[in-house]
């Protein structure tokens, strides 16, 4: 009897000692790479192409890769990446040859965004958007604006911030993320006119709406998104610029959890001036998509109508203490300003230019008011009827002081 214990025993030492050296492995390795195969691939740079692809590039890429202070996509830290996948900044994608992707051939960046793969072979952790499902256009579009002189892309020579990623981004990249195979077939867009068949288009693959609205990173499905754990039923938390912990919104039509009761014009509302059913702004990561045109909008509300109700009953987010003393400094925290802003005005977006470009009062709460009218596409709520009229004087007086503070006057 002692000797199958003791063999028994032997084994598990083993498996042990196994598993304990594939975890010191895994923590020390950088993240795999793989062998790249980019397409021959040569996209024709024509005016109409170049709008369409920054358009997709503004939805998909610029949340990410832009830098305020450098006014381009020359990457920056991605403070709404959930700490448990750890440190996370994005790369600069400008055209210049050196810093950049200027010495990218169009198949080696059509290879990273189908595959994950980056033209020297490394795997591109998971908070990197891949588009294993979107139509050929669409890449190519978006390869066409890379290629531009758009201010977004022109040429910078910024360095690459490496980020950490943690051991179970570590892991989930050896056992669970793993590149997707190029494709092999074209891949064409549903007509607009099929409602909700472009609109599912939109969600899935597109602008992988699903991704964050479903229950979790990592049990997403990318190649068949129906699949995903709680797909599209919310409640992946996902951290605002103050580290404040906000859960995704369930988007099925369950009509108590869901969106089963909005109307077109809530649903509209929310998603492109970024303000709820209640009158309320919408906290980041989520913005407003404003440079999302009509028939969009309608596609993807028609085909989220059409998915099959999830109840899901999504807690609220972390709240923030509404701090006592300056009145302007408190309606800044009672809108939640500092979700996108952070404490100091910089945050995901700058605000401290703001003063500077509107001098009066008048004219930065004309501005507060109805940002979209002065730049088109801001990720910024409508806020004319969500703050109140004797509200706006003393937020725009916290927000000098913030501008003020900045430049050290």
């Amino acid at each position: 009897m002692r000797k199958p214990i003791r063999r028994l025993g032997m084994a598990l030492g083993v498996i042990v000692l196994v598993l304990a050296g594939f975890g010191v492995f895994v923590a020390m390795a950088p993240l795999p790479s793989y062998e790249t195969r980019p397409p021959a691939l040569k996209v024709e740079v024509t005016p109409e192409r170049v709008a369409r692809g920054k358009r997709h590039v503004e939805l998909l890429c610029a949340g990410c890769h832009f830098d305020s202070g450098t006014g381009g996509l020359t990457g920056k830290r991605m403070v709404d990446v959930p700490t448990q996948f750890g440190w996370a900044y994005s790369k600069n994608i400008t055209a210049d040859p050196a810093k950049g992707i200027g010495a990218w051939t169009d198949g080696e960046i059509a290879f990273l965004l189908r595959t994950g793969i980056a033209r020297d072979g490394r795997y591109t952790p998971p908070w990197m958007v891949k588009l294993p499902n979107a139509a050929d256009q669409d890449v190519e579009d978006i390869i066409a604006f890379l290629r531009s002189d758009d201010p977004l892309v022109r040429a910078q020579t910024v360095d690459d911030r490496e980020g950490e990623p943690s051991f179970l981004t570590r892991l989930l990249c050896r056992v669970a993320f793993k590149p997707f195979a190029y494709p092999q077939q074209p891949i064409v867009a549903p007509p607009a006119t099929d409602q909700v068949a472009f609109g599912r288009y939109l969600v899935t693959a597109r602008l992988g709406c699903f991704a964050c609205h479903s229950a979790d990173f990592k049990t997403n499905d990318e190649l068949n998104p129906e699949r995903s754990a709680g797909f599209l039923g919310g409640g992946n938390a996902m951290p605002d610029v103050a580290a404040k912990l906000v859960y995704t919104s369930n988007l099925t039509p369950d009509p108590d959890t869901g969106i089963g009761r909005w109307t077109y014009a809530q649903f509209r509302r929310a998603l492109v001036e970024g303000i709820g059913i209640e009158n309320e702004p919408l906290r980041y990561p989520m913005v407003p998509h404003r440079i999302l045109e009509e028939h969009e909008v309608a596609a993807i509300f028609a085909y989220l109508r059409a998915v099959p109700a999830i109840r899901n009953a999504v807690p609220s987010p972390d709240p923030y203490d509404v701090p006592a003393g300056d009145r302007g400094k408190q309606v800044f925290y009672k809108y939640k300003c500092n979700s996108c802003h952070g404490d100091t005005g910089l945050g995901q977006y700058d605000l401290r230019q703001g003063p500077a470009r509107y001098p009066t009062d008048d004219a930065l709460i004309a501005y507060v008011k109805h940002p979209e009218r002065a730049k088109p596409g801001i990720a910024m709520p409508t806020w004319d009827g969500v703050i109140q009229e004797d509200e706006y004087t003393p937020l725009v007086g916290y927000v000098r002081t913030l501008a003020s503070s900045a430049s050290g006057r």
